[in-house]
């Protein structure tokens, strides 16, 4: 990978992504301007571009700050969404992002579920996919189906499994709690929480994750899985004849959990 992610920490639990390389950045989902501001002061970059995901606040609250603080000709690039203001390019299903102040190229995959219009962003190994795939966990479905969902997690895991995964918020413990209720008997996610917990109680991201660590752990892609099914059944008290009816039931458990 030839540019470096840091985590610049915002609001409760967000994490705004800086990619840098040498003095320049990239910015991706820039909910609030002052940390994305103060960082790239401290560290003297220059934003070469931003990248969105989706249109909620805390993923672009900062970003007319930060573009009028920055050149006119500032790439901004999310999806065709009248409710972000700002995107200066706008880009769909495999579309080519190409920053060269970074040395970057990230492909677009379009992921609808948590929003209708809602993009991710791959390359150099790596996974932007703001509110879609979180570690143990997935988006709520506030503007897509469990149908809808379900295909855009089949999309990204059909990358590679090394691919490091950097989702927009600090929610692993509380996703490892409700996927312990789900499949008690993975041992791979018990041993997760184990490592997920040291982590966090030094006071570290859980973020990055890697692909490979969700397949084995993560409930919301075991919806083939005999212990998923069973509980899922369970919860939903009716019998469920497919993943997606599988994922929609433990997707509707996981909002009252």
């Amino acid at each position: 990978m030839s540019f470096t992610v840091v985590p610049v920490p915002a609001f409760d639990d967000n994490y705004l992504w800086v990619l840098r390389k040498g003095d320049k950045a990239v910015a991706v989902d820039p909910g609030d301007a002052a940390p994305i501001r103060a960082y790239l002061g401290r560290e003297n970059l220059t934003l070469a571009a931003i990248l969105v995901t989706h249109h909620h606040p805390d993923h672009i609250g900062g970003l007319a700050e930060l573009a009028a603080a920055s050149a006119a000709t500032l790439p901004v690039y999310g999806p065709r969404d009248g409710r972000i203001a700002g995107i200066t390019r706008h880009v769909v299903q495999g579309d080519k992002v190409v920053v060269p102040e970074i040395e970057a190229t990230f492909e677009v995959i379009e992921v609808p579920g948590h929003t209708r219009s809602h993009i991710a962003y791959y390359g150099a190994s790596s996974l932007f996919c703001g509110d879609t795939l979180f570690a143990c966990g997935c988006g709520r479905l506030f503007e897509g189906t469990a149908q809808q969902m379900s295909a855009s997690l089949a999309k990204l895991t059909a990358l590679p499994d090394d691919t490091r995964v950097y989702c927009a918020h600090e929610y692993t413990l509380s996703n490892i709690r409700f996927a312990r209720a789900v499949e008690p008997g993975n041992i791979a996610l018990a041993a997760r929480e184990g490592r997920d917990m040291a982590t966090r109680r030094e006071n570290k991201p859980t973020v990055p994750f890697t692909l490979a660590d969700e397949k084995a752990s993560n409930p919301f892609l075991r919806c083939d899985q005999a212990e998923v099914i069973a509980s899922a059944t369970r919860h939903a008290g009716v019998a469920l004849g497919n993943p997606v009816e599988v994922f929609a039931a433990v997707r509707e458990w996981k909002n009252n959990f």
